[in-house]
Order: structure tokens, then C-alpha cells, then sequence
């Protein structure tokens, strides 16, 4: 099955590191094109201030790919993070800004350049990246809990709104991944994010990308939808069993 995506060209987003690292390996093991973006220079300081001018910035990418990138295959919409484990009301307004800009308008904004050209060929698939927090939120993960809320409604939406054609659109809803996630959510704090996977079990980024790459080698006339994975010990985002 994996034959599907020889040649195809991939685009994928945020691809420096972890699940987007690992997706991009297992797309290029399988012979596809890859086409990837990534903001992790100087993450905290650098994304807030690029992701200000994120619109024309990915507007100008776009126009200026290469003629054997213009035809974009498959679109892996990865790009995400979350900024603090914080109750609503203390949360800073810059973390507020950066989450949202980063995980709802970037992936509208890499989206809408990317979908016209699909739908013209009447071919393509778009998959993105929720979370399983996108379907159950907690406390001091709000703000990043609605932003995958708004992933997953995006995806509905935009399946519907390309029912008429043959472009798949997919929601990949990762549970606990072991991997620098945390270490951008509690700000390098590294005895944070060591208390965090204490006793832990987690998927890896490796689980991850098997799941995207497998979700866009389907057949052409079958789409998987929405699909979630998690670690064999998350049965969901309240109950994680722990070694202690």
C-alpha cells in the first residue's frame, strides 16, 4: 500500500523535530517528495515574532516553490505547541496569541494557499495534526485545548465543504508522545517536564508518524477520517496509568 505515496509530494509543516521529524523520514523511506517548513530557530522569541507576519510570509512561499512543488500532494499540517500549564485566567496574553496564531491560523493560512490547486486536479490530501485534548479538555490546558477543538472543526468543515470532489481530509489526535513538546510547554524547565513523564509509558514520534503515513497510503476511494493514538496505558486524557 505504501507504494501510493512514491512521488507523491509532501508538504509538512513545522518538520524539525519529533512527530514532524519522524513523519518526514518515514514519507522520504517511501519514496515521496518532501516539501518542509519549519520555525525553531530561537522558538519562543523568534516564532511570536514571524508568526505576526505569518499570512504573506507563507502567501510568498507558496508563489515562489519550485515548478516540481507547485502540484502539493498531500499537506501534513503539523505545526503546533503549547505554552505553559497554567489555570485561564493566568495565562499571558503573548501565550494566548502565539498558540492560536500558531495552531489555528497557521493551519488555515498553509491551507488555503495549498487547497486551490487541489481542487483544480480534483485530487489531494490535507491531514491535520489535532490532539486527543481536542476532544476532551483539562484544567491548565484550555487555550491549547480549544485550539485543537478548532483543528478538529476545521477539519469537519473542510471535509464537507470538498464532499463534491475526491480530496481526502484527515484529523491525526495524538495522545501522550514522548517528545520536545513538553519541553517548549514548560519553557525549558527541565525537572517540569521529567515530572511530567514520570512513570509513563508514552507512544514515541516514530508511532506517530506510522500513523500519518499509513492515513495518507489508503486507497484513493477510502479516507480515514479522524483517528486517534494514544500510549497502550492513556485510555484517555483523565486516566493514564503511572509506574510508580
Amino acid at each position: 500500500m505504501f507504494e501510493r505515496i512514491q512521488w507523491k509530494t509532501v508538504f509538512i509543516t513545522g518538520a524539525s523535530a519529533g512527530i514532524d521529524e519522524a513523519t518526514a523520514v518515514l514519507f522520504a523511506k517511501y519514496g515521496s517528495n518532501l516539501i518542509l517548513t519549519t520555525r525553531r530557530e530561537n522558538l519562543h522569541d523568534k516564532l511570536k515574532q514571524d508568526i505576526l507576519s505569518q499570512y504573506p510570509t507563507i502567501k510568498e512561499a507558496f508563489r515562489n516553490l519550485p515548478e516540481w512543488a507547485a502540484q502539493i500532494d498531500i499537506l501534513v499540517n503539523n505545526a503546533g505547541l503549547a505554552l505553559g500549564a497554567l489555570p485561564l485566567m493566568s495565562i499571558p496574553e503573548s501565550s494566548i496569541d502565539t498558540m492560536i496564531n500558531t495552531n489555528v491560523k497557521g493551519l488555515i493560512f498553509v491551507t488555503q494557499q495549498a487547497l486551490p490547486k487541489m481542487i483544480q486536479r480534483n485530487s489531494g490530501h490535507i491531514i491535520n495534526v489535532g490532539s486527543a485534548l481536542g476532544y476532551n479538555a483539562i484544567p491548565t490546558g484550555s487555550v491549547y485545548s480549544a485550539t485543537k477543538f478548532a483543528v478538529r472543526a476545521l477539519t469537519d468543515s473542510l471535509r464537507i465543504e470538498t464532499n463534491a470532489t475526491k480530496i481526502k481530509v484527515s484529523e491525526v489526535c495524538p495522545g501522550i508522545v514522548k517528545t520536545d513538546f513538553n519541553r517548549v510547554k514548560f519553557f525549558d524547565k527541565k525537572d517540569a517536564e521529567d515530572n511530567f513523564y514520570k512513570g509513563l509509558e508514552t507512544a514515541t514520534a516514530e508511532d506517530l508518524a506510522e500513523v500519518i503515513v499509513f492515513t495518507a497510503s489508503t486507497h484513493p476511494r477510502c479516507v480515514i477520517s479522524n483517528i486517534t493514538a494514544v500510549p497502550i496505558r492513556q485510555a484517555n486524557p483523565y486516566i493514564i496509568h503511572r509506574e510508580c
